[in-house]
């Protein structure tokens, strides 16, 4: 049945060796009771050890019903030990946080033999050596007759055909040896049994056949086998354990240190409570921002302008600082700077004809408080500058309505610090609105003729300039049935007809209002898809003027002469171009007929309302080229989303550094896993010797690693929710908002994963050590 041939064994320890085995060969069969007899150090338990697959020989042949071992490999070695022996330990080696009935189920349970199956066989076993009233004790309730009793059972519950016991008596007094003993001598009728003992009186008394060892080799044998024709095949079938029995295991280990998990678990939820709490705070500011925005922007439009300017990203950071400026940013002197934009400018133009106007006058009454059109007409403008009068442009001196809904004083003075001067309040009064560096395009000064041989210009050389507005009669002239600009610009600056334009005021959108800044872009506005794009929204400056000037406008240059003349024709007035019905239409809002709009604010009722009104604006661009599409400004969403994206950039910081105690968190795990796996470091071997494979220890351990990772991570989401109560009290005290802090469910799960996973990954390292570990090495340990 079990054959030795000529095994050797050796031991190196530095350049000493030591020879335990030196050739033994040896035939044992079935039913024998084998007594290996020899002094301390002769190799009697290493031979055993390699009997029962614990250790590996050098060389020679462990034979097996005829079946060669020396192609095994380690799952094979497992299957062996599980299948085909059984070891009882002179220390019993019993797993001291198992009840008796779950250290004799163990074998069972690696052998994959159903909970019901296992529990029968289990109490079978231990009603053979008397201990089935004993089944749920644990085994530090029992004598020691008792546990090497629970030993014998645990060896013999798999039915093995091979029983191996290391000194069975070597603990036990005379009387309860005898009893141990006579329980083996019993087992070895049905099975072999091999046992190493000092005691030569125990092996004549009980054993068939006795071997003695000496220096490694046999020197008697008292019943010698010749090897045999045994043609059986041994049949050996591979072990597992499933994680739920290493979860079990681990659980039982852990619920004996309960208070050192406890405070394991504690230390390593401190940065999923730090983590839980600004999640819960960024979670309740976003509620609260999104409240407050809600509240604050709903009444923002949507706005559709003539023009809009777009930018690079580039370009777009380097203004971003004028858009929205933080702290610090505004200079204390009365002065500008000059700066030259003229490379940033990318205008897109919107096509705002009767059609479109028709579509956006199609939108459900119930989702707007109203459509406002802003007006828009020509401007025929003077500057006088070193005794000379120059034609200007509305773009030379970046000029912008304000928009008749917030043409008020009100507005201004909520909108706009007033850094010199007066606010508007004629229709001939304009303000220059600087950035909130006081910077001011070049380009605006030179068309003014402002001069700056240094690099800045004092408020009061800025005030009072004016601007010369001519309406049509004075501005063209009739020439050969066709009408030209009027080349005499003194003349016609001097024109009682003429208003006369005055910067009255030089105004900077306040630190953090936002409707500053749109006023002073609204002529220049660009298609806001997010945060960023809104940043490109600024001019360097610009002059503002009232709606009532436009309408002035209108009113007196819709009946003028050229008006008329370019009524009737079908070509261009000023240049004889032959005109379509397009640009007839913009000649005639150029020059004052025209009620057209420069630009189209749309009030939604809400927020809900807005996304509908979003989609059926962007329906009208379905299929049209890029240059044909209506580019609008959600500015409500741009504000909102700009905010959603700060608070986000704030709570990533914040995790960022609670995140480091989660990685102390993970290295502690390690360190407490391998403390662990140091103290547990016999029940490795025990678990080894009963055919436990490498990946099985290493999945003991990985489940004690996930209890504390579930553990730390219910502990931290728990404490932070205990948190939340006087948080939100502080908070209400100091800031007056309720319930600001609010754990989101998903978060608290997450962060539990989270958890969880650290550890998992803490402690892997010493799980795949306590997997290493030599089980013979391991099973010695105290």
């Amino acid at each position: 049945m079990l054959e030795l041939k000529n095994i050797k064994k050796s031991y190196k320890t530095g350049d000493f060796e030591q020879h335990a085995l030196k050739g033994v060969s040896l035939v044992f069969d079935n039913n024998e009771f084998v007594s290996i007899l020899g002094a301390s150090g002769s190799g009697k338990t290493t031979l055993l050890n390699i009997i029962g697959g614990l250790d590996r020989y050098d060389s020679g042949d462990l034979i097996i019903n005829n079946k060669s071992t020396k192609k095994f490999d380690d799952i094979l070695w497992d299957a062996y030990r599980n299948n085909c022996v059984g070891f009882i330990f002179q220390s019993y080696n019993l797993i001291g946080h198992l009840s008796v009935l779950e250290n004799v189920e163990m074998s069972l349970t690696l052998s994959g033999v159903t909970a019901k199956d296992k529990k029968e066989r289990a109490l079978k076993s231990l009603e053979r050596v008397g201990l089935k009233e004993h089944a749920y004790k644990k085994p530090n309730q029992l004598s020691g007759g008792q546990m090497q009793r629970v030993a014998i059972a645990r060896a013999i519950v798999n039915d093995p055909k091979v029983i191996l016991a290391d000194e069975p008596t070597g603990a036990l007094d005379t009387k309860t040896s005898i009893q141990v003993m006579d329980l083996i001598k019993e087992i070895s009728k049905e099975k072999l049994v091999i046992m190493v003992t000092h005691n030569s009186e125990l092996a004549n008394k009980y054993a068939t056949r006795i071997i003695e060892l000496k220096d490694g080799e046999v020197i008697k044998d008292t019943k010698p086998i010749e090897p045999g024709t045994n043609k059986n095949e041994i049949k050996i079938k591979k072990t597992k354990m499933s994680f739920w029995t290493a979860l079990k295991l681990s659980f039982n280990n852990i619920k004996t240190k309960k208070g050192r998990t406890f405070l394991t678990a504690f230390a390593s939820s401190i940065g999923i409570i730090g983590i839980s709490i600004i999640l819960s705070l960024s979670n309740g500011f976003d509620k609260q921002i999104d409240k407050y925005e809600k509240n604050t922007f709903s009444s923002f439009p949507i706005t559709i302008s003539k023009s809009s300017m777009q930018m690079s990203e580039s370009q777009m950071e380097d203004l971003m600082g004028a858009v929205m400026p933080g702290e610090g940013d505004y200079p204390e002197d009365k002065v500008v700077f000059p700066f030259d934009l003229s490379s940033y400018n990318l205008l897109h133009t919107n096509n705002l004809n009767n059609d479109y106007i028709e579509y956006v006058e199609g939108l459900d009454d119930t989702l707007i408080s109203g459509i406002s059109y802003t007006r828009a007409t020509g401007l025929n403008l003077l500057v006088k500058y070193d005794d000379s009068v120059k034609s200007v442009s509305t773009s030379d001196l970046s000029m912008g309505v304000i928009p008749k809904e917030l043409d008020t004083e009100d507005f201004m003075d909520e909108a706009f610090d007033l850094l010199e001067g007066q606010l508007p309040t004629e229709v001939t009064d304009l303000v220059l609105v600087v950035d909130n560096k006081n910077r001011v395009d070049t380009k605006i000064l030179k068309t003014l003729g402002v001069s700056y041989d240094e690099d800045k210009i004092d408020f009061s050389e800025i005030i009072g300039k004016e601007i010369k507005l001519v309406f049509n009669n004075d501005y063209y002239t009739s020439f050969r049935g066709m009408y030209i600009p009027n080349i005499d610009y003194e003349e016609m600056y001097e024109s009682e007809n003429n208003l006369t334009l005055k910067i009255v005021g030089i105004v900077r959108a306040k630190e953090n209002n936002y409707l500053g800044q749109i006023a002073t872009s609204v002529n220049s506005l660009t298609n806001m898809t997010d945060a960023k794009s809104m940043m490109s929204t600024t001019n360097i400056g610009n002059i503002l003027y009232r709606n009532d000037l436009v309408e002035k406008v209108i009113s007196v240059n819709s009946s003028s002469d050229i008006v008329e003349a370019q009524e009737k024709l079908d070509v261009n007035i000023m240049t004889g171009e032959v005109l379509n019905e397009e640009d007839k239409h913009n000649m005639m809002v150029y020059l004052g007929s025209e009620d057209d709009p420069y630009l189209i604010s749309i009030y939604p009722k809400d927020f809900a309302s807005k996304d509908i009104i979003i989609e059926y604006l962007d329906k009208y661009n379905e299929g049209k080229d890029d240059e044909d599409k209506i580019v609008y400004n959600d500015l409500a969403s741009a504000f909102v989303t700009f905010g959603s994206k700060i608070m986000d950039a704030i709570t990533i910081v914040l995790i960022a550094f609670s995140a480091v105690s989660l990685i102390v968190s993970s290295i502690m795990i390690g360190i407490i896993t391998y403390i662990s796996v140091l103290e547990r470091t016999k029940e490795i071997g025990i678990l080894r010797s009963l055919g436990a494979r490498k990946k099985d220890i290493s999945r003991v351990f990985n489940a004690e690693t996930l209890i504390v990772g579930i553990l730390s991570g219910l502990i931290g989401v728990i404490i932070a929710r205990l948190l939340v109560f006087p948080i939100n009290i502080i908070l209400e005290d100091l800031t007056g908002l309720k319930n600001v802090a609010i754990l989101n469910p998903w978060h608290a799960l997450l962060l539990i994963v989270i958890s969880t996973l650290l550890t998992l990954i803490g402690g892997s390292i010493p799980a795949r050590m306590a997997s290493k570990k030599d089980p013979v090495i391991a099973l010695r340990t105290e």
